[in-house]
């Protein structure tokens, strides 16, 4: 399994998956990492800078989605309700979680403890 972890620094977990630096994707068998890397947020329009222009809820999420390929799960400390919706609509299983630490939540997740608040979805515009 590969879980993509949304993180400014490779270390914390971001508190906005949108806006984060980057990524840490970890793959997972057998119960263990055997793979974990960082890579910097080419995928998301708000680490981008491509906010302007258009109300927050008018973008599509297919190009985040496709650039997912692969992850069967993604974890941040908050993102807007229709990402969330649309990673699970898409078969990809989207957690909000309290955990500040990546590996902690890997390996919370791996177990099968890592609670997830859909409800600290944010819902709102984003103003710049």
């Amino acid at each position: 399994m590969r879980i993509a972890i949304a993180s400014d620094d490779g270390i914390k977990i971001a508190g906005h998956f949108g806006r984060a630096r980057g990524f840490v994707y970890a793959d997972v068998e057998d119960g263990e990492v055997k793979n974990r890397e960082f890579k910097a947020n080419d995928i998301t329009g708000h680490a981008q800078g491509h906010t302007h222009g258009h109300a927050h809820g008018q973008h599509s999420h297919a190009p985040i989605i496709a650039a997912l390929e692969g992850v069967d799960a993604v974890i941040s400390r908050g993102m807007g309700r229709r990402i969330y919706d649309d990673l699970m609509a898409a078969g990809k299983r989207a957690l909000i979680t309290e955990e500040v630490e990546v590996d902690n939540a890997v390996a919370a997740y791996v177990k099968g403890d890592l609670e997830d608040f859909p409800e600290r979805g944010c819902h709102q515009s984003h103003h710049h």
